[in-house]
């Protein structure tokens, strides 16, 4: 999602094996208990695959910015997509970087008892102690000085974040960080497209986040525009 993905340098655990798996237009920063890269790249050519099929036959899947509707026996990851976009009233695509992480990181977990996957600025979390991470909003002064405390929890966490003004993500908002927490990641990354989409100027922020936590399964919300911010939910900042 950011230039250059220097950001990376502030998202690697030092207790855990840190990898990369690149593959087109995936490219994922995995950590985990031992070194999963082959583990990991399989899945992800898997969900690729399914991905890749599943428009070619349904070509309104990928273009469309409105939900769609799928077939019960379309694949999980696409069912998912479909259900996060409908939630968030955006098109399925919108929740494909969360999705993508999180359907390797479950997969990962049969390996590993602590899974982080980061792509693109999405990230699926399943740890087993507290995890910091920081929030690259850009051009605003709180960018880099604003962190999110994501505790252990059995249940896995995605944390997801759009933005109109960084990277080359579709957003027709000027939010700097649209963050959204919730134990979906396919369902993080959908909302957070969406409630940027809202912010124009701060005075838009406190109807981003209300719009957010309305949205059954958000957990946390936090809206940066500029010098102005908002927040709700179980959402800790350090």
């Amino acid at each position: 999602m950011y230039e250059e993905r220097f950001y990376r340098r502030w998202t690697k655990p030092e207790d855990l094996v840190n990898f990369e798996v690149i593959i087109e237009e995936t490219d994922l920063l995995i950590s985990a208990d031992k070194d999963l890269q082959d583990k990991a790249s399989e899945s992800a050519q898997k969900y690729r695959k399914e991905l890749k099929d599943y428009i070619q036959d349904h070509p309104l899947f990928q273009t469309s910015l409105a939900p769609v509707k799928v077939d019960k026996n379309a694949p999980e990851l696409i069912r998912e997509m479909a259900d996060a976009a409908k939630k968030a009233h955006v098109g399925p695509m919108a929740a494909v970087a969360g999705a993508i992480a999180e359907f390797v990181g479950k997969d990962l977990l049969s390996y590993s008892r602590q899974v982080i996957i980061e792509n693109g600025g999405d990230i699926f979390i399943k740890s087993d102690r507290d995890r910091t991470i920081g929030i690259y909003a850009g051009n605003s002064p709180l960018s880099g000085k604003i962190f999110l405390k994501i505790k252990p929890k059995n249940k896995n966490v995605g944390v997801c974040t759009s933005s109109g003004t960084v990277g080359h993500s579709l957003s027709f908002g000027k939010a700097d960080a649209a963050v959204i927490i919730s134990e979906s990641a396919s369902l993080a990354d959908a909302v957070a497209t969406a409630t940027g989409n809202l912010v124009k100027t701060e005075a838009d922020v406190e109807k981003a986040v209300n719009f957010a936590k309305n949205i059954r399964g958000v957990a946390g919300v936090l809206v940066i525009i500029n010098e102005k911010m908002g927040a709700w939910g179980d959402i800790e900042l350090v």
